[in-house]
This record gives structure tokens, C-alpha cells and sequence, in this order.
């Protein structure tokens, strides 16, 4: 007959046989003590994972055990895993437990102390793992073999999030609903499939499975990038740090194409600023597409903000192609267009065939345009020089802001020289009146480096150059009424 001992007390049978009672042989294992085992009740609700949540822990180089031999306090104590594997105990020396979970051990070491004793009772108790190596590919920043340590009893082992936050957190390419952990077994490699998007959303923390030694980890390419999800990937506890500054490439239509390094902005800062990350009172937000724009310079008046690109190296060499429509963000307040960038990205912004004069206006007024540009204007007006304007200004208000035209100006027309982005130059004559809007034609948006030539009246350039022929007569005249006067005739 059988009975069962008291909760909370070493659990063990005992055996009734013709009035005598035996203690019997049972070896008990607990991965953690004090921590609560989960019910039936709560794993009967628990989602249908590809995760065995009830697989065991197995014993390793490293591990912390505590042994503890019923009524036997001097076979008792606390081990350590040795690196062959084994543990050396009392008077039974050295027992491999390498592989093990934590009752094959206990029952392990029950056969090898059955040998000096009758019915020994074996408890097993984890109170600390050892350090976790795993190994992680994929669409991470630094891709490798990393060494996580799990702590004491207390704590809990490490899962794979964390892991993705020591290898550098997850790139803006990672597909989070195909992650794979690999597992080394005895019956063979397992593959468990984790889906770290759904993880994100609903916090269910069974999503974000525990690792073991041996495990690697794989973070696909994702397939079609999502704007609007690329904002929770880069708010993501497991994303790349974003106090790195980036490595970008601008061309086309900004004032300084190439190669910058775009950091992090304070979230509070108004547009435009310097935008380093850890600002006074504002919290950094990863670089954007906005944000390299403006570190290249400024949106050119011609560029085609509808139609901008973004190519993207993934982590298996393979070039991905992002469309941006800046107009959305502009129009619409979407967001999502303002892609978050990361390391190696090359921004192509196109020439535009044609630009309306009102959609110049609001480029002109957004945030990633210059705060100025500079337009030359020479001739007569009353400051000839260098002005300096925003973009987009029309040729009328740049001239106003000269202090206009002088009395000696041809007021009905200027030049307007303009130096082209595929290196020619070309002159106009544009016609002049300040009633008119902005227009293509008599009163086009500058650009910069603009040079604007006010012409001399008509009347003006005949008084000039008679002043010029009637100069020296005039001198001539002026030299001989002086002769006369000192020779007195």
C-alpha cells in the first residue's frame, strides 16, 4: 500500500509490508526552488506553441546543484558541474550528469549511493545555470556566437530577445514572424519557430522562449517592407541602438550629395537643429529619411518627393528597394513615409518633369528644405549683392528684398542667369510686374546660386554714354579756360 507524504516536505513513498514500513527508493529533481510550477489549470490555456513548455532542463558544465540526501545532512551540499560533466560527491566520487535533466541526475546519483546505502532519497535542486552560448545569423547588427549568463535562482534564464539585444538588436529588414531557434537534441536538431511580432503586440511572454546551450538563432529578411510597422520595429526594446550614428548616401536633388553621417534627433527639437541624441529633455528617435535630407543640405526646388528611393543591402548581400512618397507625409501627416534608415542606406531622390507653383510653395515651407539659399543680384537696385532668401522665394520679392530698383533701373525686364544641375548655364529675360504670382514664366521660384542682373534704362544708358563721349571734351574745355586766365588773354 501506498502513501503519499505531507505537501511542502520531501516527497517520498513508503511501502507497508506485513506491518513494516520501508522507505523506497525516489529520486526528486526541482529546476528552482521556491519558484511556483505552473498549474494544469493555467497550461490548459496557454496558446499553441511549437515550443514544448514542458521540456527539461539538462545539466552542463557549469551548473550549480544542490544535492541533498534525505536524513543524510553529510552527503548534502551544494556542486558545481564539472567541465567533463561530472559531479564529485561524497564517497561515491565522480557521476556524470552531462545531458541530463535534473531527474535523470537525481536518479543517477540514487543508483550510485544505492551501492553503500539502502533506499537513499535524492533531491536535485538548480540553484544557478550556467552561462548560455548561442549563436545568431540573420538580420541583426552583429551577427555571431555570444555568451549570455543566466544568473542565480532568482532570476531568469535568457530568452531571445535578449539575445537579439547583445548582438547588436534587430535591423529594419528583420521579418520578427519567421525567427527561428535551432536546438541540438539526441534524437536531432529541433526547430522551434518563433513569432516575435505577435510577441510585440500582445506581450505574451510564452512568445519569447528561453534558450538553452547550443541554441542558434535565425532572423530572416522579410520578404515586402512595411512603413507603418517599420515605426514599432524601431521602438522595439530588442531594435539597434539609436544613439549610433549612421553611414548614409544622398543623390540627386540636394544641395550636398554623397555620403553623410546621420545621428539620432531629440524628439522635442524643433526641425532642423542640430538634432544629437540625449538633448536637453528630449528623448532620441532613430535616424529618418527627413533627418538625412536635411544633414545633405536641404530638398532641391526641382526634386520629385513623390517618387523617392531607398536601397537597402540585407544580411545576404541582396539589394531591396523601398518607395517613398514624402508628398503623403507632407499632405496627410503620414508618418510611416518617414522611413527609419539604417547603416549602409543610399537615398535616390529624382528630378521631378514638372512641379506645380502652389507644390513648390509647401516644399519650400517643409522641414527637410534649407532654411536659405543664396541668390546673387547686381545692377541697379538699391543692395546689390549677395540675399539670402528661402527657397522657392519668386524672382519678385528676391529684388524687393535687394531694396528694390533704382531710378537709373530698367523696371520692365531682368536676366536671370542659372547655373544647371547637368552643368550647362542658361540665360532669361524675364519680364518684370510685381502683381503677378509665382509662375514659371514672368515671375519663376529661385534656386540657389541664382544671379539676377538689373539692367540700366534706356534713357539712362544714352545719359551714361554721352556723359562718357562729352568727358574729355569737357576736361579739354575746362583746361584751356584755365590757360586763358593765367596768360590773361
Amino acid at each position: 500500500m501506498l502513501f503519499r507524504a505531507p505537501e511542502g516536505r520531501p516527497q517520498y513513498f513508503t511501502l507497508l509490508i506485513a506491518g513494516l514500513t520501508l522507505p523506497v527508493c525516489v529520486a526528486i529533481a526541482h529546476p528552482f526552488p521556491g519558484l511556483a510550477q505552473p498549474s494544469a489549470k493555467a497550461n490548459s490555456t496557454a496558446p499553441s506553441l511549437s515550443l514544448d513548455t514542458e521540456d527539461a532542463y539538462t545539466l552542463g558544465a557549469g551548473d550549480r546543484v544542490r544535492v541533498e540526501v534525505f536524513k543524510l545532512p553529510q552527503f548534502t551540499g551544494e556542486y558545481q558541474v564539472l567541465v567533463d560533466g561530472s559531479l564529485n560527491l561524497p564517497q561515491v566520487g565522480s557521476v556524470a550528469v552531462d545531458g541530463m535533466t535534473l531527474k535523470e541526475a537525481a536518479d543517477t546519483i540514487s543508483e550510485r549511493y544505492a551501492r553503500i546505502l539502502k533506499y537513499p532519497i535524492v533531491n536535485l535542486n538548480l540553484l544557478a545555470a550556467r552561462p548560455v552560448q548561442v549563436g545568431i545569423s540573420g538580420e541583426v547588427n552583429r551577427p555571431g556566437a555570444y555568451t549570455l549568463s543566466a544568473g542565480d535562482a532568482a532570476s531568469q534564464l535568457p530568452t531571445v530577445t535578449r539575445a537579439l539585444e547583445r548582438a547588436g538588436g534587430i535591423t529594419q529588414m528583420a521579418d520578427l514572424r519567421r525567427v527561428e531557434v535551432r536546438r541540438p537534441r539526441r534524437s536531432g536538431e529541433q526547430i522551434i519557430q518563433v513569432d516575435l511580432w505577435e510577441f510585440l503586440n500582445s506581450g505574451d511572454s510564452r512568445r519569447d522562449i528561453v534558450l538553452r546551450a547550443g541554441d542558434s538563432i535565425s532572423v530572416p529578411t522579410i520578404r515586402e517592407p512595411n512603413l507603418a510597422e517599420s515605426i514599432q520595429l524601431a521602438s522595439a526594446s530588442f531594435a539597434s541602438d539609436r544613439s549610433q550614428g549612421l553611414n548614409i548616401a544622398v543623390v540627386g536633388e540636394v544641395y550636398r550629395p554623397g555620403p553623410h553621417t546621420v545621428t539620432a534627433s531629440a524628439r522635442t527639437g524643433a526641425a532642423g537643429e542640430t538634432g544629437q541624441a540625449g538633448g536637453t529633455g528630449g528623448i532620441s528617435t532613430p535616424p529618418t529619411i527627413t533627418r538625412a535630407i536635411q544633414v545633405a543640405g536641404g530638398i532641391r526646388p526641382q526634386a520629385d518627393i513623390r517618387r523617392i528611393q531607398v536601397r537597402r543591402l540585407t544580411r545576404t548581400g541582396a539589394e531591396q528597394t523601398i518607395s517613398i512618397d514624402l508628398w503623403k507625409l507632407l499632405k496627410e501627416g503620414d508618418v510611416s513615409q518617414d522611413l527609419f534608415l539604417q547603416d549602409r542606406d543610399t537615398i535616390v531622390i529624382p528630378t521631378a518633369s514638372e512641379i506645380l507653383p502652389a507644390d513648390s510653395i509647401q516644399i519650400a515651407a517643409a522641414s527637410f528644405s534649407p532654411d536659405s539659399i543664396r541668390v546673387n543680384i547686381v545692377g541697379e537696385v538699391k543692395n546689390p549683392g549677395l540675399v539670402r532668401i528661402p527657397p522657392n522665394t519668386p524672382l519678385n520679392q528676391a529684388v524687393l528684398a535687394a531694396g528694390g530698383f533704382t531710378t537709373r533701373a530698367r523696371k520692365s525686364s531682368v536676366d536671370l542667369i542659372r547655373l544647371n544641375s547637368n552643368g550647362t548655364i542658361s540665360k532669361r529675360k524675364i519680364d518684370v510686374n510685381f502683381d503677378n504670382e509665382l509662375n514659371e514664366k514672368t515671375n519663376p521660384p529661385l534656386h540657389n546660386d541664382d544671379i539676377i542682373i538689373v539692367n540700366r534704362s534706356a534713357l539712362t544708358t544714352f545719359s551714361d554714354n554721352l556723359n562718357s563721349v562729352l568727358t574729355p571734351i569737357n576736361g579739354f574745355l575746362s583746361l584751356f579756360s584755365i590757360f586763358r586766365i593765367i596768360t590773361g588773354q
